[in-house]
Parts: structure tokens; C-alpha cells; sequence
């Protein structure tokens, strides 16, 4: 059936969440034990398996599909509640499967259960949730509540490096989205993401002249001196007014102290909230000159996410999932960051994305990474009903 979400149905799906809890633990635990790091295209396939294993019983999956990508594993794409429509436009379930810890991380950070949280590496960035996503497309099943249009569950594989080759998949199907709702974990104070900064990474190599510090350094051109110059110019491009950071994050350069450096290099990082402002800042620093003229200064680099951003279909979005919020009993804020995920090229390409969906918890690539275990029948429900009624 057809229906919009009303507290009843709000409470079937939070008890049937609650019933099934469990058994999406044990999935989520599964899949932390499976460590995936960024490039593991073992560890990829191994969590991608337990996905498909997971998918597979469930009523209303249409089709699954797992798609090899060489160098760095699998992504899923699990599509259910399809009414074989050529058009039909989709609700896309957006996250990852890849993880930022290295294998052998587990190892010392074993799964750990504590005061009502689950600590283990990548559980809340984003294992727990991908398990929650097949457990929102098993509720409505279940309940026999059937989404008003098809949902496809996108998990790319490379997110966590920058989804080389998950891009294309993830714009491929927003463009055929109605709606984006990315399964990343939300702000504090368990707030979706109605805007995220789009980020852009650069490099700056400095080529001078070597000579010897104590015999001749004035036949010496410094590659670290012109390298410091340049990075107090970056520093200066910083903008808080219109949310634009640019940082110097790693430098490299010299071969020996008594040797005027020949060589220096920067890596560079830059947050902007607006394209306008994203081409501004591209332009100046990949149009910065030397200011000494004997120095070959090569800075290359690109806009790696554009800027999700608050446009007022997003706050509109926004709003129906406050209204499903308010029929599980709890008040739904937004918020606006500075990191990005998957969810800015879904909306660079004009979808409409309500990011941070993910269950309530902290430390998203820190030591104490956790969920907060009370969070998931409520999360579940809040995802189960958007489906439901979008």
C-alpha cells in the first residue's frame, strides 16, 4: 500500500526496528570485522558478500548488482520496490563501504560495547549504516508499506579517497533521483546536513638553486624560502565571511641543513560553500607567480566535491523530514559543514540531497569512533518513513 507516514506507522516501523535490532548489529559487527580500507579490493569484496547475503532476504529487492572496479574493489547498487516503469524516477540511498583505517586496526581496537555505545573502527563512518539501510528496505517490506517510488541503495567503494571511480555511478543515478538521502553520519546534536562546503586539493612544488649554506649561498636560490613566502599568500586567501578556508597541510623540502634547498613542496586544501566562490579561489592559486623571478614555481590541482548546496528544494526536503521526525517524536535539526562526501556531486548535478542520515554517534576516523545503540530504532524509522512518503 500507498500511505503517508502517520504515528501509528511511525510506531510500527520503530518497533519493528527495535525487534530487529539484533540482527543488524550482528550484520554491522560482520562488517567492521571485515576490514575495508580505501584500495582493499579483498576486504571490499568480503564486505560487499555480506551485503548481497543480507539483500538477497529481503522482500521487495528487485535486483542487485555488484560492480568491479579495478584498483579498489566493489560497489553495490541494491534496487527494490521498482515498478518497471522506464521512467520512474528513484529515492537514492547513498553511502560507502570503504573505511580510512588500515587493515590490522581491528587488532588493537577490538569491537567494544560500553554505557549504551559501540566502539569499533568504521562503525559510525559508515558500516553501521549500511547495515541500516537494508534495515529501513526490510521494515517497509515487512509492514507492508510500499515506497510511492523505487529506491536504489548506492554504496561506492572509494568515497573515503576521493571516489575516483564512484563518481560517475553516484551522478549517474541522482540524475534519475527525486530525491538523495545520504547515509552519512549526521552533525551533533543528531542534525541532518541541509548544506556541506565542496573541497578542493592542490599541490605547489618550488624549484630553486642549490649551493652551499657556509661557502656560497649566494649562488643559492631557495626553494623553501620562496615555498614560506608563497604559503603566508595562501594563508592570506582565507575567508571566513564567505565560508572559504585554505590550508597548508603538508610540506616537504631541503636535502641537508648546510645546502641552500634546491626543492620544496606543499599539499593544500581548500573549503568553499558556493561554485562562484570555488572558481574564485582555483584561479588565484593556480594563477600564483614567484616572487623571486629565478624560481620555477608548478602548482596543479582541481576541485575535487563541488558545494552541496541550500537551495530551496533542499529546504524543502528538509522539512518533510522534520514532519516524519515529529511523528516518531523528536524535533530534527539541520546543520551546515565543511566536509564533504558523496552527497556534493549528487547535488552538483542539480538532485536534491538531505545528507547526514546516519545513526547518532562521534568520532568519525578518531580513536573513539562509536554509535549510540538507542539511536538506530529511531534513525531506522526516521529513514523507513522518508522512503515511505517521498
Amino acid at each position: 500500500m500507498t500511505l503517508e507516514i502517520d504515528r501509528s506507522v511511525a510506531a510500527a516501523l520503530r518497533s519493528h526496528l527495535q525487534k530487529r535490532q539484533g540482527e543488524m548489529l550482528a550484520l554491522t559487527r560482520s562488517l567492521v570485522e571485515h576490514e575495508s580500507p580505501s584500495g582493499d579490493c579483498d576486504g571490499s569484496r568480503a564486505v560487499v558478500d555480506l551485503l548481497v547475503e543480507a539483500a538477497q532476504s529481503i522482500e521487495g529487492v528487485n535486483s542487485i548488482e555488484r560492480i568491479v572496479e579495478a584498483g579498489y574493489g566493489e560497489h553495490l547498487r541494491v534496487c527494490a520496490f521498482s515498478s518497471g516503469a522506464d521512467d520512474e524516477r528513484s529515492i537514492l540511498l547513498l553511502g560507502h563501504t570503504d573505511t580510512v583505517y588500515p587493515r590490522g586496526s581491528l587488532a588493537t581496537r577490538l569491537w567494544r560495547e560500553e554505557d549504551g555505545r559501540i566502539y569499533a573502527p568504521g562503525i559510525f563512518d559508515m558500516k553501521a549504516n549500511c547495515a541500516l539501510a537494508l534495515e529501513a528496505l526490510r521494515a517497509c517490506a515487512a509492514l507492508r508499506i510500499r515506497p510511492k517510488r523505487r529506491v536504489v541503495l548506492l554504496l561506492t567503494c572509494d568515497e573515503e579517497a576521493g571516489s575516483e571511480s564512484g563518481r560517475g555511478i553516484v551522478e549517474e543515478e541522482a540524475r534519475r533521483s527525486a530525491a538523495v538521502l545520504v547515509l552519512e553520519p549526521p552533525a551533533p546534536g543528531r542534525r541532518v546536513k541541509t548544506a556541506r562546503k565542496g573541497t578542493g586539493i592542490f599541490t605547489m612544488k618550488a624549484e630553486g638553486i642549490a649551493a652551499h649554506a657556509g661557502l656560497e649561498p649566494e649562488r643559492g636560490v631557495s626553494a623553501i624560502l620562496e615555498l614560506a613566502r608563497q604559503i603566508e599568500r595562501l594563508h592570506k586567501m582565507n575567508d571566513p565571511a564567505r565560508g572559504t578556508s585554505v590550508n597548508v597541510g603538508v610540506i616537504q623540502g631541503g636535502t641537508r641543513s648546510n645546502v641552500v634547498a634546491a626543492e620544496a613542496s606543499a599539499e593544500i586544501d581548500v573549503r568553499f560553500s558556493t561554485m562562484t566562490e570555488a572558481h574564485r579561489i582555483e584561479d588565484a592559486i593556480l594563477g600564483l607567480i614567484p616572487f623571486d623571478p629565478r624560481v620555477q614555481l608548478l602548482v596543479n590541482g582541481h576541485i575535487n566535491r563541488p558545494p552541496l548546496e541550500r537551495t530551496a528544494a533542499v529546504a524543502t526536503l528538509y522539512n518533510h523530514a522534520r514532519r516524519v521526525a515529529a511523528m516518531l517524536d523528536f524535533e530534527l535539526g539541520e546543520a551546515s559543514v565543511g566536509g564533504a562526501s558523496d552527497g556534493n556531486f549528487a547535488a552538483a548535478i542539480g538532485a536534491t540531497v538531505l545528507d547526514g542520515l546516519g545513526i547518532d554517534g562521534d568520532g568519525a576516523h578518531a580513536a573513539h569512533e562509536h554509535i549510540i545503540v538507542d539511536d538506530i530504532p529511531q534513525r531506522g524509522a526516521l529513514l523507513a518513513g522518508l522512503l515511505a512518503t517521498l
